[in-house]
């Protein structure tokens, strides 16, 4: 596999799961996980059980999900991170919240089935700083 076809799978699996993420499918969300996968937000880390249990009770939900502009991706072996700015819209406590952030999502190839999964998502807010 060339360095450019496993950037394109890369980026199709984001863009994969953030759809995931929009339908508010906890099991399909998780697909795309790492069993010891975390957020980083301004607000600390959340697990990936955390997580998964807000989107399951109907606490958190997303509407939009968008990366915008050119996507960066680097890959190291059996490692990646890409990097993008995404436009989101979650719900949260009956609230929705737009964000504009910078993400970074690092992704791990399994030696067991060669999938990618994501194993950290750190998130900033953009203008931060």
């Amino acid at each position: 596999m060339t360095a450019d076809t496993i950037e394109q799978e890369l980026v199709a699996l984001l863009d994969d799961w953030g759809r995931a993420i929009v339908s508010d499918d906890a099991d399909r969300i998780a697909a795309f996980m790492d069993d010891d996968w975390a957020i980083v937000s301004w607000t600390g880390i959340t697990s990936r059980a955390h997580f998964l249990a807000y989107v399951r009770s109907g606490t958190l939900g997303h509407t939009r999900m968008e990366g915008v502009g050119e996507r960066r991706v680097r890959v190291h072996g059996d490692v990646a991170w890409i990097s993008v700015r995404v436009l989101s819209t979650a719900q949260y406590g009956g609230a929705d919240i737009p964000a504009d952030e910078w993400t970074t999502d690092v992704f791990v190839r399994s030696p067991v089935d060669g999938r990618w999964r994501c194993t950290l998502t750190h998130i900033t807010p953009a203008g931060a700083g």
